[in-house]
């Protein structure tokens, strides 16, 4: 019997709600992925309630559940590594050490960096030292990578308006040539209103990806969508085809939030379950 696709999945957990593996780990697994989820930070919360408990893991216990990893050959049964936030710059410097010393001994690894720095509202919300490591170590090992226009803007420091921008920013940023840039969340110059679209750069040249622009700004959307988009490509369906299987999902899942009055994502409507286990199912 062939084994399910295997991710170790490094980024963020809370107790409550659902934001990083606390999003992003459910999906993957009802898709028929086995995950080995690493925590970089653990809270109470996200930082929308009026007060969060947890702190970043400390740097010795983080790199203590690293070297458990290596000891149990997790970086050489991997199919792909996940990141997305991280808290502190010890903890990025050993997450970028972890991702090269696991590429080089498994050569079949892909590895997606969800470069989790910020965004148009609260701006950056990671320390300038962590989004240069993001920058400097952890987007040029990316298979896959997966910013919104205001991480490539601050990675890039280019403004990012329409398609030729976006194409300068890959070219920009010191990804390999046959990676996937997968820009998410953006409204160009020429979007049509009531949209927003998910942008493909990689060898095959670009593609745009429209959806509906909902009103729903809820934590933990592109931990979710990133979950997803590992699930499709992990399940066999092409990068295109994945990206816009992750957008309907992640939209069904805002709308059952906002039916609910939820102040997060939620996942566990029924229609989005029967889909990520049809999606396991091929």
């Amino acid at each position: 019997m062939t084994p399910p696709p295997f991710v170790i999945s490094i980024q963020s957990q809370v107790v409550l709600g659902h934001v990083g593996n606390s999003a992003a780990l459910f999906p993957m697994q009802a898709a028929g992925l086995e995950v080995a989820a690493i925590p970089t930070v653990v809270f109470s919360n996200t930082p929308d309630y009026p007060t969060l408990r947890g702190r970043a893991l400390p740097p010795e216990f983080f790199s203590d559940l690293l070297q458990g990893a290596r000891e149990r050959g997790l970086p050489e049964r991997a199919d792909y590594i996940l990141t997305g936030y991280i808290g502190s710059l010890d903890v990025a410097q050993m997450v970028a050490d972890f991702v090269a010393e696991a590429k080089a001994a498994n050569p079949r690894l892909r590895y997606v960096c969800d470069p989790v720095l910020g965004d148009e509202g609260p701006g950056l919300y990671v320390p300038e030292a962590i989004a240069g490591v993001m920058r400097d170590r952890l987007l040029p090992m990316a298979d896959i990578a997966t910013p919104n226009p205001f991480e490539l803007a601050w990675l890039t420091g280019l403004p990012i308006r329409g398609l030729a921008d976006l194409q300068a920013a890959r070219a920009t940023l010191h990804i390999a040539p046959a990676a996937h840039l997968i820009a998410t969340g953006c409204v160009l110059g020429d979007t049509r209103q009531g949209m927003l679209e998910t942008v493909l750069l990689g060898p095959e040249g670009p593609s745009r990806h429209p959806t509906e622009r909902l009103p729903i700004a809820l934590p933990g959307t592109g931990d979710l969508f990133a979950g997803l988009l590992v699930a499709g490509i992990g399940r066999g369906l092409p990068v295109p085809r994945a990206i816009e299987t992750a957008q309907a999902l992640t939209a069904h899942a805002l709308r059952h939030a906002k039916a609910l009055g939820a102040g997060e994502v939620v996942l566990s409507e029924p229609e989005f379950r029967r889909a990520l286990l049809s999606l396991g199912s091929g």
